[in-house]
């Protein structure tokens, strides 16, 4: 296979690697931030402590309502 076939491939795995990436870093500081208060794994009150930071979270990093995104330079 000639370079030109495979950079298509390897920009496409690298930006499923950092979105997944992403994905494991809000999930595992909601459980951190969560821990940290005092809640233990597990219990009820945990996984609820979660789920809300989650969804913080990614209201954080979400665009405003009725905002489009920029094109990208790339």
């Amino acid at each position: 296979m000639n370079s030109s076939k495979l950079h298509p491939i390897f920009v496409l795995s690298l930006f499923a690697v950092i979105g997944l990436t992403g994905c494991g870093s809000i999930q595992s500081a909601a459980e951190d931030d969560c821990k940290n208060v005092g809640w233990q794994a597990g219990t009820k009150g945990y996984n609820d402590c979660v789920k809300a930071r989650i969804y913080e979270r990614k209201l954080d990093y979400s665009l405003p309502p009725g905002d489009q995104p920029s094109p990208s330079l790339l």
